[in-house]
């Protein structure tokens, strides 16, 4: 107590009053829950991995074709979850529980940069599914677990979720575009307390608003503009080309990245066109005009490919459908999954909102960071 018999911030209760408002940020059951999901998720991560070494056509339709084509919508829905039981993020933040992390914090420069290098990452990886990964399960096993060591080793050096959630990750760029109106924001299960690990953390924040710091212009003008410029166009033009294109070389590498970095090209000069004619204050809703147009596209192409009704007959099929429905099937699941995300993206009524909730800023983290660049 001062001399006018108030409580001061130095006060040993104070900060027993602070912890304990921590530990209730997620109960005892809610800790159970999450830590149950987790295990559960990385143990199918784990089923993926070892199918892939010994099932090869077990593991191959796990990942291609279960998780892979689930993830779009889970990202629009419910981008929050996926965030608390991802597998990666999961084994990439176990340093950091077990106290084993150097805890470094990248500079907003580092990070931005490691966001463009996951960007990039994206862009790289998914035209080599035509090559080699659809039907390779280990040229899939060895990527998934260059991922995962990835992941891991910035684990051990960065903390929390700052080097690869945050920066690395090659899904953290499609979670900002389709994560802008989530069904609804869990806890979050990694942070008991926030230890501002970067200077505006993605769980925290509805989306990247302009920044005018120098060093974060890359990143901002990532999710603002290149992201939802050049993934529609990416996707409609993978989606053109068959798996494991016959040709070596220049042959193939030609044949399997043309056509969706050209689509990418042709989305970009369209948004570029839009965003002069319209006026600023429509920015928002263009770019959530095009997030839709390229999880629509997705799904357009993907859902029926998954019963046998793609343009490929064959390419990422999980079961054959096409003798037993007819061909108007394939319509009914285009306009089914175009309405919806329709419907859901433009609703009336509903604004971003976080994926997660924030717990608690911690009292050590409390001054490193200030609050303003943090929310």
């Amino acid at each position: 107590m001062d001399a006018g018999g108030r409580l001061t911030l130095w006060e040993p209760s104070l900060f027993e009053a602070r912890r304990t408002e921590r530990d209730a940020f997620l109960s005892r059951r809610e800790r159970l829950a999450w830590r149950g999901l987790q295990v559960l998720f990385l143990a199918f991560g784990a089923a993926i991995l070892l199918s892939l070494a010994f099932l090869p056509e077990l593991g191959l339709d796990l990942l291609w074709n279960v998780l892979i084509p689930a993830a779009p919508a889970l990202l629009v829905l419910a981008p929050g979850l996926w965030r608390n039981v991802c597998p990666i993020a999961v084994t990439v933040l176990a340093p950091r529980t077990l106290g084993l992390s150097l805890e470094i914090r990248p500079s907003p420069r580092a990070r931005s940069s490691l966001r463009v290098l996951g960007f990039l990452l994206l862009l790289g990886i998914v035209p080599l599914r035509h090559a080699r990964l659809d039907l390779d399960a280990g040229a899939s096993f060895v990527v998934l677990l260059v991922l995962v060591g990835a992941g891991f080793m910035l684990g051990l050096f960065f903390d929390w979720k700052s080097a690869w959630c945050a920066g690395l990750c090659p899904v953290h760029p499609v979670e900002e575009l389709y994560g802008d109106r989530p069904l609804y924001a869990p806890k979050n299960a990694h942070c008991r307390a926030c230890a501002l690990c970067v200077e505006r953390c993605p769980d925290c924040i509805p989306t990247e608003r302009p920044n005018h710091r120098r060093s974060l212009r890359l990143s901002s003008a990532l999710a603002s503009f290149w992201m939802p410029a050049l993934f529609p166009g990416f996707i409609y033009g993978w989606f053109q080309v068959p798996d494991y294109l016959p040709g070596e070389g220049l042959d193939l590498w030609s044949a399997i990245y043309l056509p969706p970095l050209g689509g990418a090209a042709g989305s970009l000069l369209l948004f570029t066109l839009c965003r002069r004619l319209l006026p600023e204050s429509r920015g928002a809703l263009l770019r959530r005009t095009f997030a839709f147009l390229a999880v629509a596209c997705y799904y357009w192409f993907r859902l029926p490919a998954l019963f046998g009704f793609g343009p490929f007959p064959g390419d990422g099929m999980l079961l054959d459908l096409r003798g037993s429905l007819p061909p108007s099937f394939e319509w009914f699941l285009r306009l089914l999954t175009t309405s919806f995300f329709a419907w859901w993206m433009f609703r009336p009524g509903v604004r971003g909102r976080p994926w997660l909730r924030r717990p608690p800023v911690a009292d050590e983290a409390a001054g490193r960071i200030p609050l303003s660049d943090a929310d």
